[in-house]
């Protein structure tokens, strides 16, 4: 049996735990969404990074190296490549990456860019979903290694 001192103890301990609590929730919130911040601003610079302008003599070997590149890096098989998209299956299960790349006609040459996307990453209505964090690291590397990936396989890029 408690004694009157017993819960007296327990009680305030309990208020401590909640005010303790409830100081350190708003701080810890607003550091989650300013990492969430961070990291959506990394995934737009990545994703404007992972665009090279070719000339007509190597585009068409750039287009077979960023096939090898989207074959090599997504975590779903190529079901599509021609001329101008590279396509991948959507990923079936959470945490999974899907590559793809568009070959844009700019002058003679050619605009060739990589795109990601990963199952589980948002939430609807673009809230961060449950695998948001690894999605992210594996999108950020895919993106950020392709153009070093196609000018070290690729004269003139």
């Amino acid at each position: 049996m408690l004694g009157k001192y017993d819960v007296k103890k327990i009680a305030v301990f309990a208020l401590a735990a909640l005010v303790l609590t409830a100081c350190s929730s708003p701080e810890k919130q607003q550091a989650q969404a300013q990492a969430f911040l961070h990291n959506e601003s990394s995934l737009t610079l990545a994703q404007r990074r992972a665009t090279v302008d070719c000339e007509p003599a190597n585009c068409d070997a750039a287009w077979a190296l960023t096939k090898s590149y989207i074959e090599q890096h997504s975590d779903t098989a190529v079901t599509r490549a021609n001329a101008v998209a590279i396509e991948t299956d959507i990923p079936s299960r959470s945490g999974k990456v899907a590559l793809s790349a568009t070959r844009t006609a700019k002058g003679a040459g050619a605009t060739l860019t990589v795109f990601a996307q990963c199952r589980g990453m948002y939430e609807p209505g673009n809230e961060k979903g449950s695998d948001y964090d690894e999605c992210a690291e594996k999108i950020l590397k895919a993106q950020d290694g392709y153009v070093p990936f196609l000018r070290g396989g690729v004269a003139g890029q």
